[in-house]
C-alpha cells in the first residue's frame, strides 16, 4: 500500500529571518542587503536559508550575478512587510505614548527634495527637538514606500500622492511650481510668461526611470502633447541633468526649491517662468495609517510649515 510523501509542517519564522529575507527581496543582492541591514553577508545568507528551511520552500534563486525571488517568495515578502510593519507599530505605540520627539526617527527623502529641504529640516530638529535621533535615508519613491510598509522607515518626505501598493497617510506641506531651465542664449531665457504648450517645440531632458520627478515632467509634457527627449544617457541626479542643460543639450523642468542651488552652480543657465497656472507638484509627509506616532507627525508637519515659509513655495493650510 503506497503512502503520500510526508511534508513537514512549516515552522514559524523568526523576526530576524523575515528581516533578512525582506532586505534581499528589496535589494535583489546579498551584499547590498547585508550592508543595508548592518550584518555580514554570510549571516544574512544563513538567515534566508534558515527561513527557507523553516517554511520548507524555496524563496530565492541564487545565481553568480543576481538574485531572483520566486513567485512564492514574492508573496512571502508581502506577508513579511505586513508582519514587520505591525511589530514596528507595536513598539512605536508604546514609545510614542511615553516620550514624543525622543529616540530614533527614520526619515526617508526622495533625491529631488533632499538637497534643498534637508538643511531646513535638520535645523528644525536641532533647535526644537534635540532629543530626537534623526536618521535620514535618501532613496527613490518605490524603495521608500517599501521601507515604510516594512517598518524600516517611520516617515517619508516626498511628492504626493505617495502612491504605492500599500496605503499611506499623507500630510501635505506645500505646493511648488516648476521652472524651465535653459542655456542663457536660449530664445526663452529670462521670460516669466511662457505658456505650457511651448514645451511642444523643446527638447526636454529627463532623469532616468525610477524618479518621480521624471514621471511628473512626462505628465506635464503629455498634457500639451509634447514628446520629451528620452536620452540613452542614464541621468541619475538633478545636478547632472542641469549640467547637460548648461552644455546646450536641451532644457529641463526644475522644481522651484532646487533653482537657487542648481542654477547657482553655473553661469550657463537661465530660468524661465510659466504663465499661470504654472505646472507644479505637491510635497508632503507620508506615514503608515494608524501609526501610534500620528499626533507626533502632525505636530512635526506643522512645525515644518512654519520654517518652510521662506522658500519659494505655497504652504498648504489644513
Amino acid at each position: 500500500m503506497s503512502t503520500a510523501p510526508h511534508h513537514p509542517k512549516p515552522r514559524t519564522p523568526s523576526v530576524a529571518q523575515l528581516r533578512a529575507f525582506l532586505a534581499v527581496a528589496e535589494y535583489r543582492h546579498f551584499r547590498e542587503a547585508a550592508a543595508a541591514t548592518g550584518t555580514s553577508q554570510p549571516a544574512l545568507s544563513g538567515a534566508v536559508a534558515a527561513l527557507e528551511e523553516a517554511l520548507g520552500a524555496q524563496l530565492v534563486e541564487r545565481t553568480t550575478r543576481r538574485v531572483m525571488i520566486t513567485p512564492l517568495g514574492e508573496r512571502v515578502a508581502g506577508h513579511a512587510r505586513r508582519v514587520l510593519g505591525s511589530l514596528q507599530a507595536l513598539t512605536e505605540e508604546v514609545d510614542a505614548a511615553r516620550r514624543p520627539f525622543t529616540g530614533p526617527l527614520h526619515l526617508g527623502v526622495i533625491p529631488t527634495v533632499a538637497p534643498y529641504l534637508l538643511p531646513t529640516v535638520l535645523r528644525l530638529v536641532r533647535d526644537r527637538y534635540p532629543e530626537l535621533d534623526l536618521h535620514v535615508h535618501e532613496e527613490r519613491t518605490p524603495s521608500l514606500l517599501d521601507g515604510l510598509t516594512g517598518g524600516r522607515l517611520d516617515l517619508l518626505l516626498l511628492a504626493l500622492p505617495a502612491g504605492g501598493s500599500s496605503p499611506t497617510r499623507d500630510i501635505p506641506l506645500f505646493d511648488e511650481d516648476f521652472v524651465l531651465l535653459t542655456p542663457p542664449d536660449h530664445d526663452l531665457a529670462g521670460r516669466t510668461d511662457v505658456p505650457r504648450d511651448t514645451l511642444l517645440d523643446l527638447d526636454v531632458l529627463l532623469l532616468e526611470e525610477g524618479h518621480c520627478l521624471r514621471d511628473q515632467a512626462m505628465d506635464i509634457c503629455r498634457e500639451v502633447g509634447a514628446d520629451p527627449a528620452v536620452s540613452t544617457t542614464r541621468i541619475a541626479g538633478l545636478s547632472t541633468l542641469v549640467q547637460l542643460v548648461a552644455g546646450g543639450l536641451g532644457v529641463t523642468l526644475l522644481p522651484a526649491t532646487a533653482l537657487a542651488v542648481e542654477a547657482g552652480r553655473s553661469d550657463r543657465l537661465a530660468a524661465v517662468r510659466f504663465a499661470d497656472p504654472a505646472p507644479g507638484r505637491r510635497i508632503g509627509l507620508a506615514a503608515r495609517p494608524g501609526s501610534a506616532r500620528s499626533a507626533e507627525f502632525d505636530r512635526f508637519a506643522a512645525a515644518l510649515k512654519d520654517v518652510l515659509q521662506g522658500l519659494p513655495v505655497r504652504i498648504v493650510e489644513p
